[in-house]
């Protein structure tokens, strides 16, 4: 392998593995990140934190509940946040893997610039994807922080060990809607995306209510969305009822649907920059 004097691979020298590969692209998604960080800085913290003050301090003060019917939380504002917490993760992905996915296949020609040396069409997307994991860790981060001061958190470890599942959420959105985005020839669909996709997403997978208050056909439905897995094993880390069973069970899920959307992401991808 020909080496550059510092000792690092040379940028013609093929990627040893897909990792390696990702990692060449790292300069690239910082320097973009750097120059648009504070466009995403009101979506990504302030939004979140004026959802938690309207629907859990301000509409919480009049909700009287017991905590049995609110899954163990004891207020409004503790069942509401863990909730607020997953479906952010939620969509920050869809505005990362929507049009900039697009834009950077069919607008500004990227990724064809990125893998016209020895990169190929894996390393661009565990790059890209990468990149959304990282986007999610750090508004996961600050929201769990911002909330803490409320005292909804019961337990240390169960903020630890949500954070982690924050980013687990976000790829098991990413990774599919990544895809679906990846083969698209024009951008219509995604008004579809965001309005019969993300928005009921969010407002009926567990985030605000309990799905047991839905008729028992959407009750069903609900339990069946990535989201709602995400909402409820937060809530069980961060209310500290943790059951390995289900937890599992939600891991799985979310897993399950990153491997799924990043094999589809492949494929797709690989079609679509054929032709």
């Amino acid at each position: 392998m020909t080496t550059e004097p510092t000792g690092r691979p040379s940028p013609g020298t093929a990627p040893s593995s897909t990792l390696d590969g990702a990692l060449r692209l790292l300069d690239y998604w910082t320097t973009a990140y750097r120059r648009t960080w504070k466009g995403s800085a009101v979506s990504s913290f302030v939004v979140p934190l004026l959802y938690v003050l309207a629907m859990g301090v301000l509409l919480g003060g009049f909700v009287e509940a017991d905590p049995a019917t609110l899954e163990g939380a004891t207020s409004y504002l503790a069942f509401v946040v863990p909730g607020m917490v997953a479906a952010q993760s939620m969509t920050t992905v869809f505005g990362e893997v929507t049009y900039p996915v697009m834009g950077m296949v069919k607008w500004h020609k990227t990724y064809y610039a990125m893998t016209a040396g020895p990169l190929a069409v894996p390393h661009v997307v565990l790059a890209h994807l990468g990149f959304v994991a990282f986007r999610v860790a750090v508004t996961a981060a600050v929201f769990l922080a911002v909330v803490a001061p409320f005292g909804v958190h019961e337990s240390w470890w169960g903020v630890l060990l949500a954070f982690p599942a924050q980013v687990l959420i976000g790829l098991a959105f990413a990774a599919p809607i990544y895809a679906f985005s990846a083969g698209l020839k024009d951008e219509s669909a995604f008004a579809l995306v965001f309005r019969l996709g993300m928005i009921p997403l969010f407002l009926f997978s567990g985030a605000f209510f309990p799905v047991a208050n839905l008729d028992q056909p959407l009750e069903t439905l609900a339990v069946l969305t990535p989201l709602w897995h995400g909402v409820d094993l937060t809530r069980m880390l961060t209310l500290g009822t943790l059951e390995a069973g289900p937890a599992l069970v939600h891991v799985a899920y979310l897993g399950g649907l990153v491997v799924l959307g990043w094999w589809w992401a492949l494929r797709r991808l690989e079609r679509r920059m054929v032709v």
